[in-house]
């Protein structure tokens, strides 16, 4: 790492081929649910972290780019396809994508941009019932369960199957 400046957040894709730091507290979180952001990310909507520039820094690997739009640029891992950045090419701001940090509880949305291509659905998710993992699969699935993802080593958080025994 080039820095010399404290690193408050770090994250990265899926497999680990590409990595980056952020040197302050992320902020203008927001989730968009405009169509370009749904296929960006492939899910109903994108949930960003905002941050300036100069306050990030790749760490590890070098993404590939796609211009989304005349406007817009976003960066993802060509390796594995995990959408990282995106940013607004004539703004002093960016954002990355809040999954892609390692600590996805570091920002949370204060923001919804994008509200004509709100799913109807998306109030209701949080009253549907769920399971977790364990629960969702058979016992002798998970104990051959290999994850192939970068673990987020950097600092120690992230899924990992439970240790047998």
């Amino acid at each position: 790492m080039a820095t010399s400046r404290k690193v408050l957040h770090t994250g990265g894709c899926q497999c680990g081929a590409v990595r980056y730091a952020l040197m302050a507290e992320p902020t203008r979180n927001h989730v968009c649910h405009c169509r370009m952001c749904q296929k960006a990310v492939g899910g109903p909507f994108a949930a960003f972290a905002g941050i300036k520039p100069g306050d990030f820094e790749w760490t590890r690997g070098t993404p590939a780019v796609y211009a989304s739009s005349t406007l817009a640029i976003r960066h993802f891992c060509a390796a594995c396809g995990t959408p990282l950045t995106f940013r607004y090419v004539e703004r002093d701001w960016m954002n990355v994508t809040m999954g892609s940090l390692d600590d996805a509880n570091a920002a949370a949305p204060a923001l919804q941009f994008g509200m004509e291509s709100r799913v109807p659905w998306l109030p209701h998710v949080g009253m549907l019932p769920g399971t977790t993992t364990e629960q969702m699969v058979p016992a002798e699935a998970m104990a051959r369960l290999a994850s192939l993802q970068h673990p987020d080593r950097e600092t120690g958080l992230g899924w990992s199957p439970p240790k047998a025994g």
